[in-house]
């Protein structure tokens, strides 16, 4: 088992533990693999503070939009932050949601290749049927 944290060195302990958990058993190529496409679509917690903060001061529900979280997004647009309350829990919270929306990233990201490497096993044991 390669070592994970030289794949995603900028991840925090609680999202590295998690991903590590879902990437146990991947070979050095997948986990190349995975490092990429995790990385091209995971939310930094910095960003989401960000995003926070515009959701707060210009545009309601920004933050949730961001995360996709759309349906709440649109809760808090049209109740301007839930009269802000949401806003500011938002903003204090903003770790909790980068990492609640990371997690669900590497799940489906692990859970593709997963189906993708059992769709190739698969079919190189068809083929090796066929050639007998």
């Amino acid at each position: 088992m390669p070592h994970f944290t030289h794949y995603l060195p900028e991840l925090q302990e609680s999202e590295r533990t998690y991903v590590q958990s879902l990437v146990g058993q991947f070979s050095h190529e997948q986990l190349e693999t995975f490092a990429a496409l995790y990385r091209q679509r995971r939310k930094d917690p910095q960003t989401v503070l960000l995003a926070a903060i515009v959701g707060l001061v210009a545009i309601p529900g920004f933050q949730r939009f961001w995360v996709g979280e759309v349906g709440v997004g649109i809760v808090f647009l049209c109740t301007a932050g839930a009269l802000c309350v949401g806003s500011i829990c938002d903003l204090v919270q903003y770790k909790t949601l980068a990492l609640l929306y990371n997690q669900k990233v590497a799940r489906e990201v692990a859970t593709t290749m997963q189906s993708s490497s059992n769709a190739n096993g698969s079919r190189s044991f068809d083929r090796q049927q066929s050639t007998k």
